[in-house]
């Protein structure tokens, strides 16, 4: 036996209208005439002009020098701070004032100057010095033949970094390129702190 639906009654007929208008559409239901409308004719895509021929690099400035990623030991030496009197410095610089102890490293290994180096320049600020020249050469040029560029004058590019460091770097004051009377790329001038 089937249950036959009972309709709304006049009451809830109006109560349900009152709840409907309140409700919000989830979707906009279009007219059933737009269902059957056809639909908007494609505009045929528009022709574009050929683009113009390309080569990697063709939009690439050109190379004026090549760099090198690292400053080099003179350019390192004029950038650092002045921590000795400014008027000693220049003239330290024009090569006026004359060193009071000098020692010549080339020919020696890495193994060899370090120590000698830490002697020299320890024994010079023990005697009251202030000013020392250390001479390491500009090392010679040798045929490079790995993929790695080796640079020239290994003592030359590894004196600066132990002057630097302790047990020198304490006592060391001051780093500068040698003037040409002294030595110039191949020598350095050390100015050293005052003993106390």
């Amino acid at each position: 036996m089937s249950r036959r639906r009972r309709g709304l009654s006049e009451e809830e007929r109006a109560l349900w209208d009152r709840v409907a208008g309140t409700a919000k559409p989830m979707r906009t239901r279009r007219p059933l005439s737009a269902l059957h409308e056809p639909a908007p004719k494609v505009k045929p895509p528009v022709a574009r002009p050929a683009a113009a021929e390309f080569h990697i690099g063709d939009l690439a400035r050109p190379l004026t020098a090549m760099h090198d990623l690292a400053p080099t030991i003179e350019e390192r030496l004029a950038t650092q701070t002045v921590r000795m009197d400014r008027r000693a410095h220049r003239d330290l610089t024009r090569g006026k004032l004359a060193p009071e102890g000098r020692i010549d490293l080339h020919g020696m290994t890495l193994a060899e100057a370090h120590p000698e180096l830490i002697r020299f320049v320890m024994a010079a600020h023990r005697a009251g010095k202030r000013l020392v020249l250390v001479i390491t050469g500009k090392g010679k040029r040798a045929d490079d033949h790995g993929p790695i560029p080796q640079r020239v004058g290994v003592l030359r590019h590894q004196v600066p970094h132990w002057l630097t460091q302790p047990p020198l770097g304490t006592v060391v004051q001051q780093i500068a390129s040698a003037h040409l009377k002294h030595g110039g790329m191949g020598a350095y001038y050390v100015y050293l702190r005052r003993a106390r």
